[in-house]
């Protein structure tokens, strides 16, 4: 039975004819339907934006002065010849899945998804479709993610017995997302909190939107840190071996990413210790949302994406890899 190809993939990204919008673009369009706020998925430049509403804050703070409309999750608009929703993606507050239904055909583009809950984002949610454009960043059965509570036991434990012996925690951790939920994890009985300005000005947003996280202090360049015994210090992993972190000695080191599963990237990092904690699906998550969407064409894409689609195509899958410019949870470090 012929299909259509309701979504193809151009130069500039995923777009869809019948309502002549893209998805994610990472060149400047005048349409772009954006599932969440990360720096690779919501680029400058469009003419207009489409995203959720509890993602608009944070895109607003990133992108500035923009022409952006919001939708709330399961809401269906109709953009041209295309029926389109979106839909909890569990990844960071505000992420969305992205369903688009031409003449009775769904596809739908998971962006970055989590399926496993935490205390922030609002739960993924399965959405039944034709045919799937699915990340797979951890698409190696290597990637497995213990619980958010063995996570947040392993930091506590490890900053309580900095704070002990008058050492700093300085853990590293991307901006948007990854750092407020370690925040929600984090016991604030131990310590102060101090952050990055970079981190807390996305603490401030999240908390504007009614999201709870324990108090936190920005570090400024007049901040005394002897005031601040113990503290643990959340920041972006770019500037832990940089002039900004020098001031908090004795510290050690941390890093929370799922490349952390890896031993030898916990090397090259040079950290003094790495939390297995992502934002991403692990191997089981991504095996269990492609099965949940009922999809027999698949899609993977950044990531393993050669890999998981012969892992796929052996499932009886029909199974493409799909170049793209996203690059999710790098193992670089975060500029944001």
């Amino acid at each position: 039975m012929f299909r259509p190809m309701v979504l193809e993939f151009k130069p500039q990204g995923i777009y869809c004819p019948a309502g002549d919008f893209f998805i994610d673009p990472w060149s400047p369009v005048d349409r772009a339907l954006i599932t969440h706020g990360h720096a690779d998925h919501a680029r400058e430049g469009h003419n207009r934006y489409l995203a959720t509403d509890i993602a608009a804050p944070v895109m607003r703070h990133r992108l500035g002065d923009i022409t952006l409309d919001t939708m709330p999750y399961g809401e269906v608009r109709e953009i041209g010849g295309a029926r389109v929703s979106f839909h909890p993606a569990g990844h960071i507050p505000g992420s969305a899945q992205i369903r688009v239904e031409v003449g009775g055909e769904v596809w739908v583009v998971s962006g970055d998804y989590k399926t496993t809950p935490d205390r922030l984002s609002t739960p993924f949610e399965p959405v039944r479709c034709h045919s799937f454009i699915t990340e797979c960043t951890f698409g190696l059965p290597v990637f497995t993610w213990p619980s958010e509570e063995e996570t947040a036991a392993e930091i506590n434990a490890w900053w309580a017995a900095n704070a002990a012996t008058g050492t700093y925690s300085l853990l590293g951790a991307y901006s948007l997302g990854k750092a407020q939920r370690l925040l929600s994890l984090l016991d604030p009985a131990i310590a102060p909190i101090l952050t990055h300005g970079a981190v807390e000005a996305t603490n401030a947003i999240l908390r504007g939107q009614g999201l709870h996280l324990p108090d936190t202090t920005h570090v400024t360049p007049e901040l005394d840190p002897k005031t601040h015994p113990g503290a643990l210090i959340l920041a972006p992993p770019g500037v832990l071996a940089g002039n900004w972190a020098r001031r908090f000695r004795p510290a050690s080191t941390g890093f929370a990413s799922g490349w952390m599963r890896l031993r030898g990237v916990r090397r090259r990092r040079s950290v003094d210790r790495g939390f297995v904690m992502s934002d991403h699906a692990d191997w089981a998550g991504l095996n269990e949302a492609i099965k949940s969407t009922g999809a027999e064409n698949i899609y993977p894409t950044h990531g393993y994406t050669d890999i998981f689609a012969r892992w796929l195509s052996d499932q009886g899958y029909n199974a493409q890899p799909v170049p793209t410019e996203f690059t999710g949870e790098m193992l670089e470090e975060d500029g944001a």
